[in-house]
């Protein structure tokens, strides 16, 4: 096996040519973005944005427990955290539709 191949980076590069060679033609991009449009499709968007927002509230949450001064009021950041991935997430959806 050739050493780029070893690489992370290629396994990216493959999935992304491959991809493309799946939606070559016009009416397969045009079947895809027919699919991509489905409410069921939409909402399940809405399920990952709303995973990714929580996971980088979280972090900031965890980042800020991690190096400020404890005070009582940092109980309340985890909610403060899940509030703002479901907004963040909210305001994906509606800009979805």
């Amino acid at each position: 096996m050739k050493p780029h191949r070893r690489q992370p980076l290629y396994l990216a590069f493959l999935l992304h040519r491959l991809s493309g060679l799946a939606l070559e033609d016009s009416a397969g991009l045009d079947r895809f973005l027919h699919w991509s449009a489905a409410p069921l499709v939409k909402l399940a968007e809405f399920g990952l944005v709303f995973l990714l927002a929580l996971h980088l509230f979280g972090g900031l949450r965890l980042l800020a427990l991690e190096n400020l001064p404890w005070r009582a009021p940092q109980k309340n950041f985890a909610a403060i955290a899940v509030a703002g991935a479901f907004f963040v997430a909210c305001g994906f959806l509606l800009q979805a539709f």
